[in-house]
């Protein structure tokens, strides 16, 4: 297929903005770009699809996410209100999580899906926890992943917090679908070892864990020091803070996520750079929980790989981009704080660099030759001028969910002029619905 028409921005080392360019998608990479007239000329009896002078980026990437947490969206929790992070744990998300079938694990992954397609986002990293449905589980998601199209990187989440036996279910699950991937070859999904935080497993459950991952060759994906709890049951039962403990067990290293670390110090920051352990950013969940900024800059500086996740928010990753620019800005009181080609850096350079721990031969995050077709399309009408220079500060301050009219992965078309092609989001919804209100109506109980 050629894409003609469009307004490229290439993005990578050398970005490009291509006025009137055109793309080639062949057998799902990009097999050529640059101006409609040289292509269509080149390749006169392709496949055509005008673009009609819309934006064309690459597709987005959120390197941590829940799918497991969509029937939250509205549920009431009883009681009075959250208090702090711990609370919020307990009330909500470790009493949504014990009530999950597989069933709702299907549609919650399902729901999320769908809001990945219609928000430009191809390639997602998972964690995902359902105490009583573990067997089988990532099967079930990946399942979904594979009927939708997009890309995706699974994990189940260890945890004590549900007793011994649940515990080495999750171990087994990790490492069961990690070698039914590698035994099927199936390239739109890929394994982690999923492991909840530091404050929810014993050195005797870690060490498990970094025995059972040694084999498969499996990195980690954990929460770590997402809240202040973490670092004060890391001292008190350990005398170390967690990174120093996580390090210790084995866990950090290239192939491993830690999601958010907001409360680490400096000789944590050093001793992730040193490993070249991977952190995420998830902005608007730690403004929702109130649990604080992660000190991203200083992470970046020190030379810490940092990507950007959502933490299972919407999959509209410019969302994410714009909280990120932001609250850094509110946090130091300095507007210097958390420039926009920061924030590019993080959404699209180093979440690209991440995927290559799952799929090590997947460029994304630029439009080249050889890089994957992994593209969304903006009816986007800039009302300024519009630079490749410019370009990460038009996506800050005027892309909105709205512009989103197509969604391309691996040179599948998923959506076109804002029709889903490969879910049935009506049926998925109004199942979704049915589901999510027994899981209320249990939490209620």
């Amino acid at each position: 297929m050629l894409i003609t028409h469009a307004r490229l921005a290439t993005l990578g080392d050398e970005p490009r903005l291509i006025e009137d360019g055109a793309l080639l998608i062949e057998d799902g990479s990009i097999g050529a770009l640059g101006a409609t007239a040289e292509l269509t000329a080149r390749y006169p009896a392709v496949e055509r699809w005008d673009a009609a002078g819309q934006l064309v980026l690459p597709a987005s990437i959120c390197a941590h996410t829940h799918f497991y947490g969509a029937f939250a969206r509205g549920m009431a929790v009883p009681g009075e209100p959250a208090a702090n992070f711990t609370q919020i744990l307990e009330r909500l998300w470790w009493r949504l999580d014990k009530m999950l079938t597989l069933e709702d694990v299907r549609y919650s992954a399902l729901v999320c899906l769908v809001d990945a397609i219609r928000h430009g986002a191809t390639t997602l990293v998972d964690h995902h926890a359902s105490p009583n449905a573990i067997g089988g589980s990532l099967d079930v998601i990946a399942e979904a992943v594979q009927e939708a199209g997009v890309r995706a990187s699974l994990c189940y989440e260890v945890t004590d917090r549900d007793g011994p036996e649940r515990a080495q279910a999750g171990i087994a699950e990790n490492v069961r679908f990690a070698r039914s991937q590698v035994a099927s070859g199936k390239s739109q999904v890929a394994a982690s070892f999923g492991l909840h935080a530091s404050l929810t497993l014993s050195d005797e459950t870690l060490a498990d864990c970094a025995a059972a991952a040694s084999e498969p060759g499996l990195g980690f994906h954990i929460h770590v020091a997402e809240g202040v709890a973490d670092q004060e049951d890391s001292v008190r039962k350990c005398g170390k803070r967690v990174v120093h403990r996580l390090h210790d067990a084995g866990i950090l290293g290239p192939r491993t996520i830690a999601a958010h670390c907001i409360h680490v110090d400096e000789s944590e920051i050093e001793l992730l750079a040193k490993t070249n352990t991977w952190v995420t950013h998830q902005p608007r969940s730690n403004m929702n929980n109130g649990v604080g900024v992660a000190p991203v800059e200083a992470l970046l500086r020190a030379g810490v790989n940092v990507g950007l996740g959502n933490d299972g928010f919407s999959n509209l990753m410019f969302a994410e981009m714009k909280a990120a620019y932001l609250v850094h800005k509110l946090a130091q009181r300095d507007p210097r704080a958390m420039q926009g080609d920061s924030v590019m850096q993080l959404a699209y350079a180093n979440n690209a660099r991440l995927t290559r721990v799952f799929w090590p031969d997947l460029r994304l995050g630029e439009l080249c030759e050889g890089a994957s077709a992994d593209l969304v399309f903006l009816n986007y009408r800039p009302t300024t001028p519009l630079t490749e220079g410019n370009l990460p500060w038009h996506i800050l301050f005027g892309v909105e969910a709205s512009a989103v009219t197509a969604t391309v992965c691996a040179g599948r078309v998923l959506m076109r002029d804002r029709e889903l092609l490969t879910l049935d989001e009506e049926a998925i919804t109004a199942r979704s619905r049915e589901l999510a209100a027994r899981v209320w109506e249990n939490n209620e109980q």
